[in-house]
Order: C-alpha cells, then structure tokens, then sequence
C-alpha cells in the first residue's frame, strides 16, 4: 500500500515541478546580471555542441562558429536550466526512492539475522538435549547389561518375597 502512494508522490513532485521551471525561465531573463551569465553560459554551450556535432559528422572543427542572437541565447539557457531543474527534481526523488529501499531491505537483512541466530540457538539447543537423551540411553543400556532387564525396571520377583510374621511385642 505505501509503494503505491509513494510513486504517485513521486510523479505529483514531478508534474509540479514542470511549472516551477516555466516560472523559471521567465524570471531568468529578466535579472540583467542573470541574463548576462545564461547569454554567456548558452554561447559556450552553443560552441560546445556545435564542435561535437562537426567532429562527429567529420567536417572541419577549426572553423569560427557564430555565435547565436541575444534572444536565442536566451531562450536556449531558460529551456536548459528548466529542464536541468526537472532533472534535479527527478534526482532527488530516485536517490529518497533508492535510500528508501535500501534502509526497508536492511530492516529485512537485519530480521532474517536475527531469525538465522534464533534457529542457530534452538539447534544448539536440540544439540544439547539429543546429547544427553544419548547419554541417558547409554546409562540405561549399561544398567540393563549389568542386572539384567528386570534389575533396570525394579521389578521384584512374587516368590523372592516372603512373607514376614509380625510378632507382638
């Protein structure tokens, strides 16, 4: 029941994280210092794919590579930090998700121990009691050889027992 709950938290995180990255993005470009970074930061970005791109195809890398308009730029560094927020979110939520689980199969690990230890314990304790139910036996046994089968139960014979007149004092 809560793996489900769990999971639909999981995509409610998400899904309301995706307007938190719009209302990023439009606050982004309007801080002229912000916007001079994400402008500098997208340009790099730009020059970076753009020589992947060339090396993979094999064209020529050493060629000047323009860089994009303000607008562009702009609206390229917005769309990268809102999709890197997403990501982020979905991050965290993978990493609770995976620390959850781990500490729920250590609970588990930690519970087969114990049962694994009181097995042990109740075997040890068998161990024991068969030990010495063997040693009862072999008790018995030499009891039996020594007197015989009736010398072991105690059994008294009718005709070993006679009858003793009481005598009056």
């Amino acid at each position: 029941m809560v793996l489900p709950l769990l999971k639909l938290g999981t995509l409610a995180l998400r899904t309301l994280s995706k307007p938190i990255a719009v209302r990023l993005k439009k606050e982004a470009g309007r801080l002229p210092r912000f916007r001079n970074f994400i402008i500098s930061f997208a340009q790099a970005n730009h020059r970076m794919t753009t020589t992947m791109q060339r090396r993979i195809h094999s064209h020529a890398t050493d060629v000047k590579i323009r860089p994009m308009n303000e607008e562009k730029a702009v609206q390229a560094a917005v769309d990268l930090l809102g999709e890197f927020f997403i990501f982020s979110v979905a991050v965290a939520a993978l990493v609770f998700e995976v620390q959850r689980s781990s500490r729920s199969e250590a609970k588990k690990e930690e519970l087969r121990k114990q049962e694994m230890k009181g097995m042990r314990k109740r075997d040890e304790e068998l161990a024991k009691e068969v030990e010495l139910l063997k040693q009862k036996l072999e008790e018995i046994d030499q009891m039996a050889r020594g007197r015989g089968l009736a010398g072991v139960f105690n059994i008294k014979y009718a005709h070993a027992e006679e009858v003793k007149p009481v005598t009056a004092a």
